[in-house]
C-alpha cells in the first residue's frame, strides 16, 4: 500500500513526492518506494549515509591486509570475465596499480556492470576488503572512472548510501544517491527544517542547529562537523522517543481510573507474621512498598517487575494478591505454560493452606466438568485467586470483582492477550508483569518505558552462588562421574540438549542419541531417568517432569522446555550439551534451574572444540558472572536490541542513527530532560519550549502529545 501525496500551494516541501527530483522517473520512484520506503523528500533526507569516503585518499593495493575493513583503490582494469553458471555465475574483474592487483567480484547485476566497465580504463573502487586464497578481494564495490589529474586538491568526504541490487541495476547506486541529496539541498532551506528542540537544550549540550545537522550528516565539510551532526540527530531521536513514551505514561496516570486498595488487612498480616517461608530481602520490601503506593493512588497500576531467576518475584506477587483480597478484590496469575501455572498453583495453595483464601487452577486441560464450578466461583466471588494459562482471559471467564492481575514471563504473551485482562472489570485491575529475563536498563527505558519499573536485584538469604564451568567434549566421562557423586549425596541432575531429532546438517548430539548415551552411563535399576521434550504429549511431559520433581527419577534429560517452569530445590547439577549453540539469555535461564536449594550447585557448559569468537565470548561471560543484569547487558552488546526476545517488533527500537548499546549515556540524558520539561511545563508554554510545541503541533495526530494537550 503506497502513501498518497497531494501537491498544493500549502503543502510542505518535504512532503513532495520523490519523482520531483531530477533523474527520478516514475519507474525509479516506484522502485524507491518498494525497496527503501522512500516516498518523498523527507524520506530521502532521513536516508542517511552508511559512511563517508575521503576522495583524496587512495590506498595502495599492496598495503591491504587482513585488518583492513574498507578501502578505496585506483588502478587499470586489466581483465574481466564471467565464470560459473546459474547461481554460481559471477563477474570477476582484475584491477591493478603499481604495487599489485585486486579482484573485484559481482554476483548480481552482472550484465549491467559488464556493460559499464571497459578493459584498459582506469577506475576508482571502494568496498569491503576480503581475502580469497591470500589475495585481496572486494565483492560488489562502488566503482567509477578515475582521473588522476582531478583526484587531488581540496579534500572532501563523499557519502556512501545504503542501496539494493534492484536499485543499483537501475543506476541508483550508493554513490548515485549523493547526487540526489545534493539536488535535494538545492531545493530546501533552513525554514523547511525549523528547530524542534528547546533553545536551552541546544545551549546546554552545545548541539548543532537542525538544518546544519542534516546538511553535515550528508555532506560534511570535515570529520568534526560530521560527528557534531551525528550527535545532534541521535539526541533528537532519543528525545522524541522518550517524549512519546512518557506521554503515554502520563496519560495513563492522569486519565485512567484505578481501584483503590485502602488497607493492609488480616490476610496479609497473618501470612506475613505466621506463614512466610523466609524473610523478605530489602529489594522485595522496596517493590512491595511501590506496589502498595500504586494500588492506593486511585490510578491503575501498570508495573514491570524484573528479577533474576529465584529472586522471589512470586512471593511479591502473592503478598500483593493478599492485599487485594484484604480489600475485597479477586486476583489472577497468568503463566505462559501449563507446567508453570501448575507449579505456581502448587506453591501458592500450599503456602495459603492455613488461611481462608480460596485458590483455583484453570488451564486448557481442565475438563468441562471441573471447569464449571471454577467459572461459577469466579463469577460469585468465592474464588479469591485464580491461577492459570491464557485460559483465564477467555470471554466465558467472568469475575465478580477482579482487582489485581499478575502476568508471569510477560514477553511470552502478546499485547492483545494482556489487554484482555483490562476488560475483566469496569475499572481495569492493577497489572503486575513479571519477567525472569533480566532486561538491560536502556532497553527497559525504550521498550517498556511506559510502564513503571521495579527490580529485585538480590537473592534470598541462604542461596549459594552457582559454580559455572566450561568443559570440552573429551571431559564427558569425568562429568558423568561427577554427576554420580552428586546423586550419591542424594542430589539430582539435569542434562539439556539443543535438539529433539537427528539432523544431518548439524554436527552435535541430538536428544534421542544423548538419552541412550546417558542410560549407558546410568543403568537401571540403580539410576532412574526422565526425558522431557516439546514433541511429547502434554500428559506424558507433565508426568515425567513430576517424577523428577518428586525425586522418583534422579536425572532429567530434556530440551529447553524446562527453561521455565521447573522448581526442584534438590537438583544441584545442570549440564548443558552443545552450550555454544545457545544464546546468553537462554544459558542463564537454564542455569537458574539449579541453585534453588541450600546445597552447593554446579552448571557445566559442555561444548565442541571448534568455537566461534562469539560462542567463546558467551561461554566466558557465563563462567565469569552469575549476575543476570550483567549478562543481559552483554547479550544486548553481542546480539543487538532487535534480537532480544520480545523486542523484535518494538517501534521504540527503530532508531536510524542512535544505538541504545553505544549511546546509553545520551539516552539517559534525553530521558532526564524530557522528564524535567513535562514536570515543569506540561503545556509547553514557556518561551524556550516554543520550538518544541510548534514541532509537535505540526505532527498533530502522529504524537501522543497532540491527543493530550
Amino acid at each position: 500500500m503506497y502513501k498518497v501525496f497531494y501537491i498544493n500551494t500549502n503543502s510542505h516541501i518535504l512532503n513532495t513526492p520523490i519523482e520531483y527530483l531530477t533523474g527520478i522517473s516514475a519507474l525509479k520512484g516506484d522502485l524507491l518506494r518498494k525497496e527503501l520506503g522512500i516516498f518523498c523528500f523527507k524520506d530521502l533526507l532521513e536516508h542517511y549515509p552508511l559512511r563517508h569516503v575521503d576522495k583524496t585518499k587512495v590506498d595502495l593495493i599492496q598495503s591491504l591486509n587482513y585488518q583492513t575493513e574498507y578501502a578505496q583503490v585506483a588502478g587499470r582494469l586489466i581483465q574481466m570475465q564471467i565464470v560459473g553458471e546459474k547461481r554460481s555465475r559471477r563477474l570477476i574483474v582484475h584491477l591493478q596499480d603499481n604495487t599489485g592487483s585486486i579482484e573485484l567480484v559481482w554476483f548480481q547485476g552482472i550484465n549491467w556492470v559488464e556493460k559499464m566497465l571497459v578493459v584498459g580504463h582506469n577506475y576508482l573502487a571502494f568496498g569491503k576488503v576480503g581475502f580469497f586464497m591470500n589475495k585481496p578481494q572486494m565483492a560488489h564495490p562502488e566503482i567509477e572512472i578515475y582521473n588522476s589529474q582531478t583526484a587531488g586538491g581540496k579534500a572532501f568526504l563523499e557519502p556512501i548510501y545504503p542501496s539494493t541490487e534492484k536499485l543499483k541495476a537501475k543506476g541508483l547506486t550508493g554513490k548515485a544517491f549523493n547526487k540526489l541529496t545534493v539536488e535535494l539541498f538545492s531545493k530546501i532551506s533552513e525554514k523547511d527544517l525549523p528547530e524542534n528542540l528547546p533553545l536551552q537544550l541546544l545551549e546546554k549540550y552545545k548541539l548543532m542547529k537542525r538544518f546544519a545537522a542534516f546538511h553535515q550528516i550528508h555532506l560534511p565539510i570535515n570529520e568534526q562537523q560530521y560527528q557534531q551532526a551525528l550527535r545532534r540527530l541521535k539526541f533528537e531521536e532519543f528525545f522524541f522517543a522518550q517524549f512519546s513514551i512518557q506521554l503515554i505514561k502520563i496519560k495513563r496516570n492522569q486519565f485512567s481510573k484505578g481501584l483503590i486498595f485502602q488497607k493492609v488487612g488480616n490476610l496479609f498480616s497473618n501470612f506475613f507474621e505466621n506463614e512466610m517461608p523466609f524473610q523478605l530481602t530489602n529489594a522485595q520490601k522496596n517493590v512491595l512498598k511501590e506496589i502498595r503506593k500504586d494500588t492506593a493512588s486511585g490510578h491503575q497500576m501498570n508495573r514491570l517487575l524484573q528479577g533474576d531467576v529465584g529472586s522471589g518475584k512470586t512471593m511479591v506477587a502473592l503478598l500483593s494478591m493478599l492485599i487485594a483480597a484484604d480489600n475485597g478484590f479477586q486476583s489472577v496469575l497468568m503463566a505462559p505454560t501449563e507446567i508453570l501455572a501448575q507449579q505456581h498453583y502448587n506453591t501458592i495453595s500450599a503456602q495459603l493452606k492455613n488461611l481462608p483464601v480460596k485458590v483455583q487452577l484453570l488451564t486448557g486441560s481442565v475438563t468441562a466438568k471441573m471447569r464449571k464450578p471454577i467459572l461459577l466461583g469466579c463469577e460469585d466471588g468465592s474464588i479469591d485467586i485464580l491461577i492459570g494459562t491464557h485460559a483465564i482471559i477467555e470471554d466465558n471467564v467472568i469475575f465478580k470483582n477482579i482487582g489485581f492481575a499478575v502476568v508471569d514471563e510477560q514477553h511470552k504473551f502478546g499485547v492483545a492477550q494482556r489487554a484482555k485482562l483490562w476488560k475483566k472489570n469496569t475499572i481495569p485491575p492493577h497489572i503486575l508483569v513479571m519477567t525472569a529475563t533480566p532486561i538491560p536498563r536502556t532497553l527497559a527505558l525504550t521498550v517498556y518505558g511506559d510502564l513503571d519499573y521495579s527490580v529485585i536485584d538480590e537473592l534470598p538469604p541462604g542461596r549459594q552462588p552457582i559454580t559455572t564451568l566450561h568443559r570440552f567434549e573429551q571431559a564427558r566421562p569425568q562429568i558423568m562421574d561427577f554427576i554420580k557423586e552428586q546423586i550419591g549425596l542424594g542430589r539430582q541432575a539435569y542434562l539439556i540438549y539443543p535438539l529433539i531429532e537427528e539432523s544431518s546438517k548439524l554436527d552435535y548430539e541430538n536428544l534421542m542419541k544423548g538419552y541412550e548415551e546417558v542410560k549407558s552411563f546410568f543403568p537401571e535399576p540403580k539410576y532412574w531417568i526422565s526425558m522431557v521434550h516439546g514433541k511429547q504429549p502434554a500428559d506424558q511431559k507433565d508426568s515425567n517432569m513430576q517424577k523428577f520433581a518428586s525425586g522418583d527419577t534422579q536425572i532429567l534429560v530434556g530440551t529447553t522446555v524446562i527453561e521455565v517452569g521447573v522448581n526442584v530445590p534438590n537438583a544441584s547439577v545442570m549440564v548443558i550439551e552443545s552450550a555454544e549453540k545457545f544464546g546468553l539469555s537462554q544459558l542463564h535461564q537454564l542455569r537458574g534451574r539449579v541453585g534453588r536449594g541450600s546445597e552447593k550447585s554446579y552448571c557445566i557448559l559442555l561444548s565442541g572444540q571448534k568455537l566461534s569468537n562469539d560462542a567463546r565470548e558467551r561461554l566466558k561471560i557465563m563462567t565469569g558472572t552469575n549476575d543476570g543484569f550483567k549478562i543481559a547487558e552483554k547479550d544486548l552488546e553481542l546480539r543487538g536490541p532487535g534480537e532480544i526476545e520480545g523486542t523484535k517488533q518494538s517501534g521504540a527500537l527503530q532508531f536510524k542513527l542512535a544505538s541504545i548499546v553505544d549511546d546509553k549515556a545520551m539516552l539517559e540524558v534525553a530521558r532526564e530532560e524530557v522528564t524535567a520539561i513535562l514536570l515543569n511545563d506540561f503545556e509547553l508554554n514557556q518561551p524556550d519550549n516554543q520550538p518544541l510545541k510548534l514541532f509537535l503541533q505540526s505532527q498533530r495526530g502522529k504524537t501522543a502529545w497532540s491527543k493530550i494537550a
